[in-house]
């Protein structure tokens, strides 16, 4: 059985958790245009028409490109084209 003050102790974590998931709610912040966007790279991706981001480093460790674990999804995907 848990003592009054563990139980106050388990109550402050749980709402500072909650607060915390409510204060990252990014992708409800984005301008709809951003929203479209990730939408429409998400669609390509599933369709096979676009890579997914471990696809591309994968491709970029065999192409030996260095600073890849740094680069965006956008910047693996011209690096590896430069690199072909």
């Amino acid at each position: 059985m848990a003592t009054q003050k563990q139980r106050h102790a388990a109550k402050r974590n749980v709402k500072k958790a909650q607060a915390g998931a409510k204060s990252k709610q990014t992708l409800k912040k984005m301008p709809s245009s951003t929203k479209t966007a990730l939408g429409k790279e998400a669609n390509k991706v599933r369709k096979g028409d676009a890579k997914t981001r471990a696809q591309l480093n994968e491709e970029a460790a065999r192409l030996e490109i260095r600073g890849r674990s740094k680069m965006g999804k956008d910047e693996l995907r011209r690096a590896v084209a430069r690199a072909r």
